[in-house]
């Protein structure tokens, strides 16, 4: 059995996943770790210079698993809706228990919980042994003990080397309740148990401190409990369920409990968040899931979900771009290339005749150059340097992610205080200097690059490389003129005359220049124009693009892929067919945990999050057609057969938190009323526009249905309504 009969956040079996890449991850954002694995990780701590860089193994004290003298029924649980995982044991005589988790309040804290309750009347002591395969050791840190606090165990190291030359290395202290080799229910008593506690900081100080935190936490009685609030204060502030199939509600949930388990508490600063890499941070050591770095996955992949529902969860994403701007800004600068310029020599040797002659001329390119792979500076770690140079598309997924925060939040302050908009016209400055103009055609090209169909390199004009950099650009100058800035006239003639590759023959998009049509293709790539990008194009060329790529795009390739397909069709109004294509996600879902493979075939990443977030958006952005935009949170709702209703909790418009449920035939939106004395700035008012031209205003605590058609929602304005009869 794989599943709880009635709660649909309950994954539960009677036997663990043959391959251990697949056991659950438990992460909070900070920590993160594979049940039962000996090694963890913490956000931000590397070891490894440049394209060795990779996430610092750390040992875990909780790799310890339970085995009773008696032969017993074992059970393996996963409480999505808790963030527990737990292994009960039932012999004749006791039922043990083992409960494990990284605590979501307090993110510096692992916890180990192991519970005895005797079944039968005996006079006997009953013991059940604690096996571990903890060793203090590490091949990227040389621990050192230091004295022990308050019984705890305490060691700590540096890594062995730093990200950059003379950078920093970072330090690592860990505190935890030494694991016995077993526990002992006495026999006067009925039940017992044992808390063990794991602090990981990167002081002495701080990790005494989160120690003693849980400690206090223990002795009230809260510390389970404390992590379970925070875990119940996600799941009322955003859920995404079906009425349906209950493999795919399944998937969903899934999928929102690994891609909230890798964002920081709502209740602590992300200044410590280090971004999210494919792999979360229960991956990413040595040689192991792309080494635990960030890529566009996070900003394109995994951020859109997260920032419907939590602004600020969407901030610290942006906030750890920000704070990579000065390797953003080197990698940029050692970008630049040498080109042939013609020089004329003129000679006053009479010897000599007046010449003219090619000489190389180093250009360096301006503003910033996000990396392909970041780790905690912001220079680019991939061990590949022709992908350094050549994928840089990276810079207008960062951007995206900085117009879609905006978009949702009118959140200002973010780019006039909180260097938002350094970002924003770094990236333009970079366009500036990275496109070629060709006087020939009047147009802008960029040459020499890898799209996002990594098949192919140094090609000109990737068709998605050009579109984001033109969206980009865009707003860029949108930013300005919102904060009564005289952009540079470039911004304005690249974006209007950056040529976007269309063949008005076959009306489609070819991937490049020469692309051959049937050419095989990784993931998707020039899909990806209609959406996320919104590129404005007819109905004809968006199916045409959709039928020609998804025949040649490799069924191996990861799993994002299909589900911007399924987007797509959902756009063209063919539920069915979308549903099609989203089925061949589950392929990529290993049992019994909802564990995510970057392929099908099982290879690759583990808990792939980036698939988990384009799996995500098929449903969230798909089903409900979604689109943040400008002046409205746009929608346009279509359900496949299969599916009666999509229950949306928690979406985050203007500072308002809505519900949607989407039906057949209707649609019902609520505004839930602000929190009493959260102490935030009155949210806009908001009003249903729907494109028939009836007006509805969303009332707080009211909700309103009407006929499911598109429209969008938008700031109230003040006078008159018509509301449908």
């Amino acid at each position: 059995m794989t599943s709880h009969p009635v709660d649909p956040y309950i994954f539960i079996s009677d036997t663990l996943p043959s391959d251990p890449r697949f056991m659950p991850p438990l992460t909070n954002g900070l920590l993160g770790w594979r049940v039962f694995d000996r090694i963890m990780h913490m956000g931000g701590v590397y070891n490894g210079e440049g394209g060795a860089c990779h996430r610092a193994d750390i040992p875990c004290p909780l790799a310890v698993q339970m085995k009773p003298d008696e032969v017993g029924r074992h059970m393996y649980e996963l409480d999505m809706r808790k963030g527990i995982f737990s292994h009960t044991v039932v012999t004749l005589h006791v039922e043990a228990s083992q409960v494990l988790y990284t605590h979501r309040q307090h993110s510096n804290l692992l916890v180990m919980e192991v519970h005895l309750q005797r079944l039968a009347p005996s006079a006997q002591p009953i013991t059940v042994h604690l096996e571990s395969s903890f060793h203090p050791q590490s091949d990227d840190i040389t621990f050192r003990k230091a004295p022990d606090y308050k019984e705890g165990r305490h060691i700590f190291g540096q890594t062995n080397s730093s990200e950059v030359p003379g950078g920093i290395s970072p330090f690592v202290h860990m505190i935890w309740t030494p694991v016995s080799t077993s526990v002992t229910l006495p026999s006067d008593q009925s039940q017992c148990g044992w808390v063990f506690l794991v602090a990981v900081a990167e002081t002495s100080e701080s990790a005494q401190s989160y120690y003693q935190t849980g400690l206090e936490l223990i002795a009230a009685g809260d510390l389970r409990p404390s992590h379970l609030s925070s875990w119940t204060e996600l799941w009322l502030g955003s859920s995404v369920e079906v009425v349906g199939p209950e493999t795919l509600n399944r998937a969903l949930i899934g999928c929102m409990f690994y891609l909230l388990s890798a964002f920081p508490s709502l209740d602590e600063s992300a200044k410590q968040f280090g971004g999210v890499s494919p792999g979360g941070l229960s991956n990413g050591g040595k040689d192991e899931d792309y080494l635990g770095h960030v890529f566009w996955d996070q900003d394109t992949w995994m951020y859109p979900g997260i920032s419907l529902f939590y602004p600020k969860l969407a901030k610290a994403v942006l906030e750890y771009r920000i704070r990579t701007i000065d390797g953003a800004r080197v990698n940029a600068q050692q970008m630049g290339y040498k080109v042939p310029c013609l020089v004329l020599v003129l000679c006053i040797n009479e010897s000599y005749e007046n010449s003219a002659f090619f000489l190389p001329i180093l250009l360096l390119f301006q503003g910033f150059k996000f990396p392909w792979e970041s780790a905690v500076t912001g220079c680019d770690v991939c061990p590949d340097d022709l992908i350094v140079q050549q994928e840089i598309h990276i810079n207008g997924d960062v951007i995206l992610a900085f117009k879609q925060y905006f978009y949702l939040t009118q959140d200002l302050e973010m780019f006039k205080v909180e260097r938002g908009s350094e970002v924003v016209w770094g990236v333009a400055d970079y366009w500036v200097s990275r496109v070629t103009w060709d006087p020939a055609n009047d147009e802008y090209q960029i040459k020499g690059v890898i799209p996002p169909d990594e098949y192919y390199t140094n090609v000109d004009n990737s068709v998605f490389t050009n579109a984001v950099a033109q969206c980009s650009l865009r707003f860029a100058l949108e930013l300005a003129s919102r904060l009564s800035r005289t952009p540079p006239p470039e911004w304005q003639d690249i974006a209007d005359k950056i040529k976007i590759p269309f063949d008005p023959e076959l009306k489609y998009h070819p991937e490049f220049d020469g692309y051959t049509q049937g050419t095989k293709v990784k993931q998707a790539d020039t899909v990806l124009l209609g959406y996320p990008l919104g590129m404005s194009m007819t109905p004809e060329v968006r199916q045409n693009d959709l039928e020609i790529y998804e025949g040649v795009t490799d069924p191996l390739g990861p799993a994002m892929t299909w589900g911007m397909f399924a987007v797509g069709w959902l756009e063209l109004g063919e539920a069915e067919k979308a549903q099609e294509l989203l089925q061949k996600c589950f392929k990529n879902i290993q049992k019994p945990f909802q564990v995510w493979s970057e392929s099908s075939d099982g290879s690759g990443c583990v808990n792939f999050l980036t698939g988990m977030g384009g799996f995500l958006q098929a449903v969230l952005f798909g089903y409900t057609g979604f689109r943040v935009q400008k002046e409205c949170l746009a929608f346009a709702p279509l359900l496949p057969q299969e599916v009666d209703e999509l229950d949306v909790k928690g979406v985050c418009y203007l500072g308002n938190k809505m519900d949607w449920l989407v039906k057949s035939t209707e649609v019902s939106v609520t505004v839930r009323k602000p929190a009493a004395g959260s102490g935030n700035k009155e949210p806009d008012a908001l009003a249903v526009v729907l494109n028939t031209g009836t007006t509805i205003p969303l009332l707080p605590g009211q909700s309103v249905t009407f006929s499911r058609q598109p429209g969008q929602i938008r700031k109230q304005i003040s006078g008159s309504y018509c509301w449908p009869l």
